[in-house]
């Protein structure tokens, strides 16, 4: 069969090291194979096959530096997880049976015990039978920390395999975003990286969910999924009908041809290695000082960052030799021999055509050289609406003389003596930005005191939002803003988790006497909300807050390495800053309890609606204040501008990809809703009132989201040329020049923007 497009030219900064005991470990893992009965007679693999696909040399290229006895049980690890996937199709995807399925995936999490004193059930196929060995091998070396990690990315393997069934079922295939989000939990490479901490350095329990470490495994993860889909493109799409492949994705919602689609594909492979170099370089050692590690815990932070490196460089290596794949044509890596590179065995992938690509080195290019404080108005905005009802508040005008009156009281409508970042709003622009009515919009069922509440944090966050580009991002100040962020994060004390009087939750202890306008502000919020609050909830939701808090540091880092970033860092870091998760959080307060496992809402198909409905908000609101941003402010986090640097394209063309990407997301969103969400009733048996519960809370974020674009599309914010200017600026409706489809750019030649994207349904 003739391959659907060329390879691309991969980034490959790492030399791929070979270890020394791959035969050890080939002869290994064939007994342990064929002792498990995964061979002749599965109906899966012959003896061909394991030889074929050679996973000991994976293994060896991907872990080049431990023992044979670790390279042996990480090898059959691998032999385990792709006979697993093979397994799953020839049984349950190629025959979409989805309740058979689900009976199975449930079955193996018994296999994977915390404690082995538990015990196993008895195996009944050879994926139980090598599970359960594997595990029994490998946990004791191991701490509890890392058995619930280990144990949480081979649940999310096996189980969103169901995610990838359904979406086959349908013939439905994902958008970028979603492909990222779930791809993670399919793709097996988050379970890689914990491998990676067996055979190189266990993570410090403390900091192995931090950001910088968790954006490490993460862009690890997601350069490993993309290079297997460009691999594979060819067997799973074509041969097994497989949906979730970058290739795939790309070439549907770009509606381009499938080479440009895999040159896009790998380009998103170079941004995320080289988000993966900049974390490591400049923030995991912030994360060590910041955390106080000690020398062995940095020591293992930085194995488990070159473990990542060899997997990086080594799992490319196999891709290239595998008979899995489809790889003729590549071009083969051939080392250039200059006098500092290493030479010898395993070190043939170290090239310098491939550290300095023409595309990589291009991509680089463009993330720094933005010029901001420049033109690029009057905005361009497509017509658009949602697939949601939108409603307001009756209670709407009291919360608007609310909101004044505490702004004004609270001092930020008036400079602060030694303070002139505190220079932020008049009283005008307060009333023409209209917080109340996002408030009212985006919660119209709200009491009036909830209501008032809801419009005052909307308020304090968005004058800190402006606050810290203003007080930290102009000045170059990364760390003046973390010291600011840890006194804010000292205004949210959130108790002893004592009662004082029987039935009763404990107060917050007292906070911090306040010395900035908004500490001021965000103490008595916080005050005002906890206090209704019992410990544990009061826990999650200053959470939600530091999250955003922090996010805002991570802009004032961004601003200062004047750094367009990563489409999908940005995108991540984007829901943070945002505040989505604090407001979200706030609409479903209400719903919990009424027969709603506490459980329930950190499913995944809960945080699929949920990411979803962020990226809505995020990315109205980033087309809304495009010109105000980039134009007026030179800011350089932006989803607009963040596509035009990714893709090398102006701002006429970035806007309709960008205005796509929310009716995707939209779409995703009532999918979702519709065909998942009733599976996640059924299978965890929820009654008529609980399901109205969550049914609910759903509407909730239906109502965020028609809420936001009913504000965005009303307030004076985002009207302005000038940064003090009250009379609305002309605007654009998003129209593409005559020779848009015949651009040169790669990844625009079918970029369209519907009319309308959206057309309103009641719900």
């Amino acid at each position: 069969m003739t391959q659907p497009f060329r390879l691309p030219d991969f980034y490959v900064p790492y030399p791929a090291r070979l270890n020394p005991h791959v035969d050890t470990a080939r002869s290994h893992t064939t007994r342990w194979a064929r002792d498990f009965g995964m061979l002749e007679g599965s109906g899966v693999w012959e003896q061909s096959d394991l030889d074929s696909h050679d996973y000991a040399l994976l293994c060896a290229y991907t872990h080049p530096d431990c023992d044979a006895e670790a390279l042996s049980l990480v090898t059959d690890w691998y032999v385990w997880v792709f006979f697993f996937d093979d397994h799953f199709v020839e049984y349950y995807k190629r025959t979409r049976d989805r309740e058979g399925a689900k009976a199975y995936l449930e079955g193996l999490a018994a296999f994977m015990p915390m404690d082995l004193a538990d015990g196993f059930p008895e195996p009944s196929n050879p994926v139980e039978a090598g599970l359960k060995d594997l595990w029994l091998r490998t946990v004791p070396a191991m701490s509890m920390a890392w058995r619930a990690r280990f144990s949480e990315s081979t649940r999310n393997l096996l189980n969103e395999s169901m995610w990838e069934l359904h979406n086959i079922n349908i013939g439905r295939v994902s958008n970028p975003l979603e492909y990222i989000e779930m791809r993670r939990k399919v793709g097996g490479a988050p379970w890689s990286a914990g491998l990676v901490e067996y055979v190189a350095a266990e993570l410090p329990a403390r900091v192995a969910r931090s950001r910088p470490l968790e954006v490490l495994r993460d862009s690890f993860s997601d350069a490993v999924h993309i290079r297997n889909d460009l691999f594979s493109y060819q067997r799973e799409v074509q041969d097994e009908g497989e949906l979730s492949n970058a290739v795939l994705v790309l070439e549907t919602f770009l509606g381009c041809p499938t080479q440009e689609a895999a040159e896009l594909a790998n380009d998103l492979l170079t941004s995320r290695i080289q988000q993966f170099e900049h974390t490591a370089l400049t923030e995991v050692p912030v994360l060590a000082a910041e955390a106080g590690l000690t020398l062995g815990e940095s020591a293992a932070v930085a194995a488990y960052a070159k473990g990542l490196q060899d997997w990086q460089s080594g799992g490319h290596e196999w891709h290239m030799v595998s008979s899995r794949y489809m790889n003729a044509g590549a071009r083969p890596t051939a080392a250039v021999r200059l006098p500092f590179m290493p030479e010898g065995l395993g070190t043939t992938a170290l090239d310098v055509r491939s550290v300095f690509t023409p595309r990589s080195v291009e991509l680089r290019r463009r993330s720094y050289a933005h010029v901001p404080v420049r033109r690029v108005g009057p905005a361009l905005l497509p017509e658009f609406d949602l697939p949601f009802a939108l409603g307001t508040s009756p209670h709407l005008d009291h919360a608007r003389s609310a909101v004044v009156e505490w702004c004004r009281e609270a001092g930020l409508l008036r400079p602060q003596p030694g303070d002139p970042a505190s220079d932020l709003w008049t009283e005008d622009q307060l009333v023409g930005f209209d917080f109340a009515l996002a408030s009212a919009a985006i919660d119209p069922d709200a009491t009036r005191e909830e209501l008032v509440l809801s419009a005052l944090w909307l308020a304090w966050g968005t004058y800190a939002d402006d606050y810290y580009p203003k007080a930290f991002g102009e000045t170059r100040s990364p760390d003046a803003a973390r010291a600011a962020t840890q006194r804010l994060i000292a205004m949210m004390p959130v108790g002893s988790g004592t009662a004082s009087d029987a039935g009763s939750e404990p107060a917050p202890e007292p906070a911090p006497e306040p010395v900035t306008v908004l500490e001021r502000g965000l103490k008595e919020l916080w005050a005002r909300t906890a206090a209704g609050m019992t410990v544990p909830v009061r826990k999650e939701f200053r959470a939600t807050l530091v999250d955003m808090l922090e996010s805002w540091v991570w802009e004032v880092d961004t601003a200062t390495a004047h750094r367009v970033p990563d489409p999908v860092d940005y995108a991540e870091m984007r829901r943070r800053s945002f505040g989505c998760a604090m407001t979200m959080f706030m609409a479903r307060l209400g719903h919990e309890g009424k027969g709603v496992p506490a459980e329930l809402f950190g499913d995944g198909v809960i945080r699929q609606l949920e990411n979803a409905a962020s990226d809505v908000g995020a990315m109205i609101n980033d087309l809304y204040s495009y010109e105000k941003e980039v134009e007026v402010a030179g800011e350089l986090l932006n989803h607009v501008l963040v596509a035009q640097t990714f893709f090398g394209i102006d701002y006429e063309r970035a806007v309709p990809i960008v205005a796509d990407l929310v009716r995707r997301r939209a779409e995703e969103f009532v999918h979702v809703r519709d065909h998942q969400l009733p599976l996640l009733y059924e299978d965890n048996g929820l009654d008529a009132p609980a399901r109205a519960a969550v049914d609910a809370y759903v509407r909730e974020l239906e109502d965020w989201m028609a809420g936001l674009l009913h504000w965005h599309a009303s307030t004076q914010r985002y009207r302005q040329a000038e940064p003090h200017a009250t009379a609305p600026a002309p605007r654009r409706t998003a129209s593409l020049p005559a020779d848009f489809g015949r651009s040169a750019v790669i990844g625009t030649a079918a970029t369209r923007p519907p009319a309308t994207l959206f057309t309103r349904a009641g719900r």
